[in-house]
């Protein structure tokens, strides 16, 4: 088995000296790029992860718009290995997708990708192959832009974002395939009964034990995994990774979600954060207090420090089972208070669906549903009795109108125990408030809608789409040049942030065409969500959730976009 030892042949990134050439790319930097087994210790246990070039999280990846990259990945593990390029148009044979794009890079083989950079912003890079990618690898991408940004920064610095576990990838879904909630640290207890009797009374505490038993699952299914060392660039919060300043200056801070499982609500307590990016595209400035971001998901925020002092950059998970922390000070070795963690969120039964609520949340009628079937938020059995889909219909809401505050966040389910506020009482991100900087597609009516239900058992550990995992599924057929709305409807308890490869997703939030455009899009329990893809680029992709161990174990679908050029090329 290979091992990484230091001074050993870590190979650094090598500028080609080509001289450019004309339009439409320009010659680039030829990048290195070797795949290592190391040790790491984040938690006082030392365990075997991936990297890359020695290091994890891989290192910085700096592109141009519009030049062309090569990229030689040397294999050095005794398994099969891949690199995604997550959030980047390109080639669908430069995807890095086994099975789908290519086979993978066998051990000791070297796979050079070579595609244009058609974009800039910040994205990242990680395997697919197995589950290396919870093992360590993956890495940020810059890429610069061509044109003018349209907002002024003096420095930046890349916060990668990531949970590490002692236990192997491997280890923790045999256990959850043999007791689903094996992680669970955060059940609820007897003084958690007496304690809700008290307030609540005991005929509806009881009750409430009742409905959730019934269903099979807990109000304290946040997320599926707990126990992780959660990470700011590879270091714990006792590390504490420190981000340089000078008093006054404008800081761009480009956060990158890196994690297998983790949802993270992010503030720096003492600054505001100015959004200017979501998933690499610009975005009309909003001022937050906090934002949420999703597993694979970018947020590039500038924060205007302007006392000599440290800043805490608190990434709390949003179960409240841990949080990241990294530090910004105008010099080494400062820090700053670090937030006590709050407490964690109980699911309400508007999460389920709104069956419980009577909620009406744009058309979505949810009365009729069948609890006794039900895994985690989904159907034993693939049933969902009585359940009228065609009914859910928000494509005349118009969630401009719904300021964040006052009003529901038309994003989560009304009443939904995870409906996100700021810590400080101030404002909370919202997808509602993304507004594209430049449209980057003409508006136009979708041509047909596909429907994606989002659906698990989480007795069995089998996550779903329409009920039918990947391994049983037929493939997504779209047409070139065509623009596809996606209907997403969150039947279970868990978020599930979407990633369609090889195409941007445009989140309907309800500003035409000035809706945002992303590569990830975030469903949270008892929602329906619209996106709209325009159909430009032929291939085959996939199209999955980016919970780590709900895309191995079913979330998953292939893609295959027929007619265009290459068209040839493409496999059923």
């Amino acid at each position: 088995m290979n091992r990484y030892f230091p001074g050993a042949a870590a190979v650094t990134i090598v500028a080609a000296l080509t001289a450019p050439v004309a339009a439409p790319h320009a010659a680039a930097a030829t990048y290195d790029i070797t795949i290592d087994q190391v040790t790491v210790d984040h938690s006082g246990t030392p365990k075997r992860a991936i990297a890359y070039n020695g290091q994890t999280p891989g290192p910085i990846l700096r592109f141009k718009e519009g030049e062309t990259v090569t990229i030689n990945v040397t294999n050095n593990l005794d398994e099969s290995t891949s690199i995604h390029w997550h959030g980047l148009i390109l080639p669908f044979d430069q995807d890095g997708v086994p099975d789908i794009s290519f086979p993978g890079i066998a051990p000791g083989e070297t796979f050079t990708y070579r595609f244009p950079i058609t974009q800039s912003g910040t994205y990242w890079y990680h395997s697919h192959s197995g589950m290396q990618e919870q093992e360590g690898a993956y890495g940020a991408i810059v890429i610069e832009p061509t044109a003018r940004e349209p907002f002024k920064v003096d420095r930046e610095h890349v916060v990668v974002l990531s949970d590490s576990h002692d236990h192997s990838a491997m280890r923790i879904m045999s256990n959850l395939k043999k007791m689903p909630d094996y992680y669970n640290r955060q059940q609820r207890t007897v003084a958690d009964f007496f304690r809700d009797a008290r307030e609540n009374g005991l005929a509806e505490t009881v009750q409430n034990r009742l409905d959730w038993g019934g269903m099979r699952m807990m109000p304290t299914d946040i997320a599926d995994v707990q126990g992780y060392t959660l990470l700011v660039n590879g270091k714990s919060p006792e590390q504490n990774w420190t981000g340089l300043f000078t008093p006054g200056e404008r800081v761009r801070l480009r956060f990158v979600n890196a994690s297998a499982m983790t949802y993270f609500d992010v503030r720096v307590p003492g600054l505001d954060l100015l959004v200017v990016q979501a998933d690499g595209n610009n975005v009309q400035p909003v001022k937050v207090d906090e934002f949420r971001i999703g597993v694979s998901e970018t947020y590039d925020v500038i924060v205007r420090p302007t006392e000599d002092r440290a800043y805490t950059v608190f990434a709390e998970a949003m179960s409240r089972s841990g949080y990241a922390r990294g530090t910004l000070a105008p010099r080494e070795g400062m820090s700053a208070e670090i937030p006590e963690l709050r407490e964690p969120p109980i699911l309400a039964m508007s999460d389920m669906a709104g069956a419980h609520g009577g909620m009406d949340h744009g058309g979505m009628d949810h009365g009729g549903m069948d609890h006794g079937a039900m895994g985690h938020g989904s159907m034993t059995g693939g049933s969902m009795t009585g359940m009228d889909h065609s009914t859910m219909d928000h494509s005349k809401m118009d969630h401009s109108t719904m300021a964040m505050g006052d009003k529901p966040d038309p994003f989560y389910a009304p009443g939904s125990g995870l409906t996100p506020s700021a810590a400080n009482g101030g404002k909370f991100l919202s997808y509602a408030d993304l507004r594209a900087q430049k449209p980057l597609y003409p508006d136009r009516e979708a041509t047909r809608e596909i429907e994606i239900r989002l659906t698990g058992n989480m007795e069995r550990y089998i996550w779903s789409i329409n009920d039918v995992k990947y391994s049983d599924a037929e493939p997504i057929r779209l047409k070139y040049g065509e623009r596809v709305r996606f209907k997403f409807v969150n039947e279970t308890m868990m978020t599930h942030p979407m990633h369609l490869h090889g195409m941007w997703s445009i989140l309907d939030a309800g500003k035409g065409k000035w809706d945002p455009v992303k590569h990830v899009v975030s469903v949270a329990p008892g929602t329906t969500v619209y996106t709209e893809t325009e159909v430009d680029a032929p291939g085959a992709w996939a199209f999955h959730c980016h919970l780590m161990y709900h895309m191995a174990s079913g979330m998953f679908r292939k893609v295959i976009v027929e007619g265009g050029p290459q068209a040839a090329a493409l496999g059923g």
